[in-house]
C-alpha cells in the first residue's frame, strides 16, 4: 500500500481490508468499515442479482496490512484479475481498484479514444 494511504488506513480501519472481484476485471480493495457498508448494500439486492451477490460476497477475502503496509493477495484473486507481474493501484474514493498494469493501460487507452459518457455533458473540469 502506498505510504500516502497507510496512515489513513491504519487510523480508519486498523489496517484491515477486504478484497473482492470487480465486474470490470480488476480487484476492489475496501477498508473494512467501507466493506461493511458495501456488503450490506449488496446483501439487500433482490434474488435476480443472486449471481452478482455470489461474485462480490463469495469471493471476498479479509486481509491485514503488515508492518510495511504490504497486503497478501490470494492467488485465486490475482488470477481472476490477471495480475501476473506489474499492478496498478487506483484510489476510487471509498475503495481502491487493483489492476494488472497492462490490462489497465489498454482499457484506459480504449476509453480515451471513445466519447465521454453523457453523464459528463454538463460537468465542468
Amino acid at each position: 500500500m502506498p505510504t500516502r494511504h497507510r496512515d489513513v488506513l491504519l487510523a480508519t480501519a486498523a489496517g484491515q481490508l477486504t478484497i473482492t472481484k470487480h465486474p470490470h476485471g480488476c480487484l476492489m480493495i475496501f477498508p473494512r468499515p467501507e466493506w461493511e457498508a458495501f456488503r450490506q448494500r449488496i446483501a439487500q439486492l433482490p434474488m435476480s442479482a443472486q449471481w452478482w451477490k455470489r461474485i462480490f460476497l463469495g469471493n471476498a477475502q479479509d486481509v491485514e496490512m503488515d508492518g510495511q503496509g504490504r497486503v497478501l493477495i490470494a492467488p485465486e484473486l490475482r488470477s481472476a484479475a490477471g495480475i501476473t507481474k506489474e499492478a496498478m493501484l487506483l484510489g476510487m474514493g471509498n475503495h481502491f481498484e487493483l489492476w494488472d498494469a497492462a490490462t489497465y493501460a489498454a482499457q484506459e487507452a480504449e476509453a480515451m479514444r471513445g466519447e465521454m459518457p453523457d453523464a459528463f455533458k454538463d460537468f465542468s473540469f
